[in-house]
């Protein structure tokens, strides 16, 4: 049998009861559970629906929050097309096309190059390498201009590392308004440090979440040693589990640590360890093994 309540909440508006007709469109309420004809019944229902909302808003945030993502926010090699390490040196960024490339493939681009006799170019598009520190920033600049997310995280960084962070926590905003993750991860640890800004948890973790619903398991490592501070050891153990899994050694370890104060069961740690051993095997390739002896 059709569950009535169900049915009405549906197909009338919530607060006045107008019928969703040819003439009439009704919009959900962000929670989902409930419509509206206009703002103002939206407005008039809020006492009314207010707590079961926010319960609800706060579920469906919490399931985007801990369901587990495929592939870390590094992404892939967008030429072998195999995940992207999280070790820093194991990828280099390109100022001309903002791609991230896998070392086995610039190893294998350069191979190829110098047999050849040939320029040094970007194994993405093509494009000679930058001569200069110089060069390559004028290059981040001109993909600036275009709105790419990428190369505002890089400026970012490169004014982090300078110390300029009221510079840095420019280009990071504006990044991350337009959903680059590393730069959500980036402003919360701006936040949370109090560098360029005035330090404010509150703040820092909205973008810790998500960046970490983006795939950034250092952010998890974060949210996880605030849970714990609040006392709420079980949803700590959930993000850096979620952490390992996407091939981090650091929430691999708080795992393990967690084992040992008895949070988390010894099936618990083994899912983990083999889902951090899973997601480092499937960035392995003949390729990037070359690369890092040739390196070496």
């Amino acid at each position: 049998m059709m569950n009535t309540e169900a049915a009405t909440a549906d197909t009338c508006c919530a607060s006045c009861g107008t019928a969703a007709v040819d003439d009439v469109t009704l919009k959900n309420c962000a929670c989902g559970l409930v419509k509206y004809c206009s703002i103002g019944c939206q407005k008039n229902h809020r006492s009314k629906h207010k707590k079961v909302c926010k319960k609800r808003l706060a579920e469906l945030h919490d399931k985007q929050l801990f369901e587990q993502p495929d592939i870390s926010h590094m992404g892939e090699c967008p030429i072998c097309f195999l995940p992207l390490p999280l070790r820093a040196g194991k990828s280099t960024f390109m100022s001309c096309c903002s791609k991230t490339i896998c070392n086995g493939c610039d190893y294998a681009n350069e191979k190829s190059e110098r047999e050849r006799g040939l320029q040094r170019r970007c194994a993405f598009c093509r494009e000679p390498l930058p001569k200069s520190q110089e060069e390559s920033d004028k290059r981040i600049m001109e993909r600036i201009k275009k709105n790419d997310p990428v190369a505002m995280k890089e400026m970012g960084k490169t004014h982090y590392g300078k110390g300029d962070y009221g510079k840095a926590f420019e280009y990071l905003t504006n990044a991350a308004e337009l959903g680059h993750v590393e730069s959500h991860f980036l402003l919360g640890d701006l936040y949370r440090e109090g560098k360029g800004v005035e330090k404010d948890m509150k703040k820092a973790l909205p973008h810790l979440e998500k960046a970490a619903i983006g795939g950034h398991p250092f952010s998890r490592g974060l949210l996880a040693s605030e849970e714990m501070k609040n006392g709420r050891v079980d949803r700590s153990a959930k993000h850096v589990i979620i952490g390992a899994n996407l091939g981090c050694n650091d929430n691999l370890k708080y795992v393990k640590n967690m084992l040992g104060l008895g949070i988390v069961s010894k099936e618990d740690y083994d899912a983990a360890l083999r889902g951090y051993q899973a997601a480092i095997d499937a960035t392995k390739s003949p390729e990037r093994e070359n690369a890092d002896k040739a390196i070496l």
